[in-house]
């Protein structure tokens, strides 16, 4: 058996859609009109039709239970912020904030509160932390990821003609 994807259930398709195109960069691969499918493997379904699929009343349907959500990585968080805070109409469930191990992260709502997060990808955290001057090792123990990890990120950052 394998995972397919995570269905979202949306009050207003074209909303929400806009709202992953626009804010998350996603583009829709499949369009069914009341199910939609992005590159990055979820789909949105619409509340009527999923209701009608579970057999349940509309108002059996409840969304923005802050029990589910979908975590995105990103390379270049700080440019990403910087687009994010240019919107007014993004709800936030916190503002960036920072783990012990060094990835920073956001979270914020879609049009039908589900949880968005966006981290920074571990690849940039090993990369911060080696380019602020700490050893291999430290960033290893720092972002509590194995050293082999932290060399592979290394070598991925080195240009080709150094290698």
């Amino acid at each position: 058996m394998q995972l397919n994807c995570p269905l979202l259930v949306t009050e207003n398709m074209a909303a929400t859609r806009r709202f992953y195109e626009e804010i998350l960069g996603l583009n829709v691969i499949f369009d069914f009109g009341a199910n939609i499918t992005f590159e990055r493997g979820f789909s949105l379904q619409t509340k009527e039709s999923w209701a009608e699929f579970i057999e349940r009343p509309q108002t059996e349907i409840n969304t923005r239970g802050n029990d589910f959500e979908l975590y995105f990585e990103e390379d270049q968080l700080d440019s990403f912020l910087e687009k994010l805070g240019q919107r007014e109409d993004v709800v936030y469930v916190h503002k960036l904030k920072e783990f012990p191990w060094g990835q920073r992260v956001i979270r914020f709502y879609d049009p039908d509160g589900h949880i968005i997060e966006v981290a920074d990808s571990m690849r940039a955290v090993v990369l911060r932390f080696l380019g602020q001057g700490l050893s291999p090792e430290e960033t290893a123990k720092r972002t509590q990821h194995p050293i082999e990890f932290v060399r592979m990120c290394m070598q991925e950052n080195t240009p080709e003609e150094a290698r």
